[in-house]
């Protein structure tokens, strides 16, 4: 059951706060920005209003997902930390003497409670809206590009992250006293996780046994992570892989397991708009959702600000319908070839190769062009082949290999008369001012992933994505609006 009004705050101690956090701290800064009830509104449906006992306050529970992401922390050290940390009481809307929550809650609020909630368009919308209040927001340019995040379980074994925080639990312990060996539980050696899982729990026992060892920070930390790791994600671990992470490439010859996060970006690097894909999905085809998304988050768009990914025939028509500059350098193989099958092949600007349905990259390529065009570069035939090894036992066979064909290849026609109008365009003064706008949005990419823990996703599927991506841009966007309004 959960209350429909929100309690007022009645502690004899509140006074503490105004003496502890200064005005320009973050937490106070948003708590003064933001008014929460939306997040109310959105998930009151999720709770039973007359039945059962009285339900943690969904905004409370939102905002310790907010802290976890600002502070990259755990769901057992975020509410540790809340037990003491005055600025984070304060910004939880609790009396200095409240008992926290158990972490397990918060296990479940995402699970229970966020799920199919569209939370990465409304808290983007949020923000927007909130820079736009605050006159914060003057261009009409959107910034576009895409960031790759690695799936959480298939980049090791479950027995090989195991062996990683056990390891990182033991060197905790042996940086405070390397006698302490003494106490620890043989290793396994076998491979088999059952006995690994088994090992960390005789591992945590024996460290907690000591109880001045096991409250040290820096060993209390990996106990915690240990524990997340054993207890909460158990079940997720036990999976061969993330069925929704698909390969996707960086480069030629370098790739990663897991997802895209589409972006779009203003100049005062405020993100107005994101889209998840599994990690094989194209930049360029997500454009007219981002635009669409931006724009009705109250942004007006004049220009699109990106790289040759985005610069596919299909873009320029789009743009030039709706009367936007798109600012994004042609790529030789812009219009994507021109077979029935074309959507089954998308083009890898970085690595100048195409992927196919399956996520296989093409090996090679090759270049001709008819005698009747040597001179003016017209009618040019680019052939992407494949590895016909791979061909033969993809599930996407039928219709695109034949069995014991020697070779599989896809072809495109480059047709430079057809973007002619868009090569003067690059050459103009306008153009080329507009695109030095673009490295702004790689050093957003770089903060989401560096600062904010989305190099890698916090758990299996889209749908955890999604809600990681909107925590996190949510907060990314918070801070840049705090930090322009001075």
């Amino acid at each position: 059951m959960i209350n429909q009004q929100q309690t007022m705050i009645l502690s004899p101690y509140l006074e503490i706060y105004d003496l502890v956090i200064p005005k320009d701290n973050l937490l106070r800064r948003i708590n003064e920005l933001i008014d929460f009830t939306f997040v109310y509104d959105e998930l009151i449906n999720k709770y039973c209003l007359d039945n059962g006992r009285n339900a943690i306050n969904p905004i409370r529970m939102f905002k310790y997902l907010l802290l976890k992401t600002i502070y990259d922390l755990s769901d057992v050290d975020v509410v540790e930390r809340s037990k003491y940390d005055m600025s984070f009481k304060y910004f939880l809307d609790m009396a200095p003497e409240d008992p926290v929550i158990e972490p397990s809650s918060l296990t479940k609020f995402r699970k229970l409670r966020l799920q199919d909630v569209n939370l990465l368009d409304l808290l983007i919308e949020k923000t927007v809206g909130i820079a736009i209040e605050n006159g914060i927001i003057k261009s009409k340019s959107i910034i576009v590009d895409s960031t790759h995040t690695k799936a959480r379980y298939n980049q090791k074994t479950p027995r090989e992250v195991l062996l990683d925080y056990s390891k990182n639990l033991r060197k905790a312990v042996y940086r405070i006293d390397e006698n302490l060996k003494s106490i620890m539980p043989a290793k396994v050696n076998n491979g088999v996780l059952e006995d690994e899982i088994e090992y960390c729990k005789k591992l945590i026992k024996a460290v907690r046994a000591d109880e001045v060892l096991s409250n040290y920070p820096d060993v209390k930390e990996k106990i915690n992570i240990l524990e997340e790791t054993i207890e909460d994600d158990l079940e997720k671990l036990a999976l061969s892989k993330d069925e929704d992470a698909k390969i996707g490439h960086k480069t030629y010859d370098t790739s990663f397991f897991g997802y895209k996060t589409h972006i779009a970006m203003t100049e005062e690097r405020i993100i107005t708009a994101a889209t998840v894909t599994s990690g094989e999905k194209h930049d360029g085809k997500q454009l007219q959702e981002l635009v669409e998304k931006s724009e009705a988050a109250g942004i007006e768009v004049e220009n699109i600000i990106g790289d040759a990914a985005y610069s596919e025939k299909e873009n320029l028509e789009y743009a030039k319908k709706e009367n936007i500059n798109l600012i994004a350098k042609l790529s030789k193989t812009v219009s994507h070839g021109n077979k029935r099958e074309s959507h089954d092949f998308e083009y890898n600007k970085d690595a100048d190769m195409y992927v196919c349905k399956a996520g296989h990259m093409s090996i090679k390529k090759t270049s001709t062009r008819p005698k009747k065009h040597a001179k003016d570069g017209q009618g040019t035939v680019e052939s992407y082949f494949f590895d016909v090894e791979k061909c033969k036992h993809c599930p996407y066979k039928e219709g695109c290999y034949k069995d014991d064909a020697k070779t599989k290849s896809y072809s495109v026609s480059i047709k430079t008369n057809t973007h002619q109008e868009h090569i003067d365009f690059q050459e103009s003064e306008y153009f080329k001012e507009k695109s030095k706008e673009r490295y702004k949005i790689e050093a957003k990419n770089s903060e989401l992933k560096h600062r904010h823990g989305y190099d890698v996703a916090s758990s299996s599927g889209l749908v955890g994505m999604e809600l990681q991506g909107a925590v996190t841009i949510f907060a990314v966007n918070m801070k840049r609006i705090i930090t322009l309004l001075g």
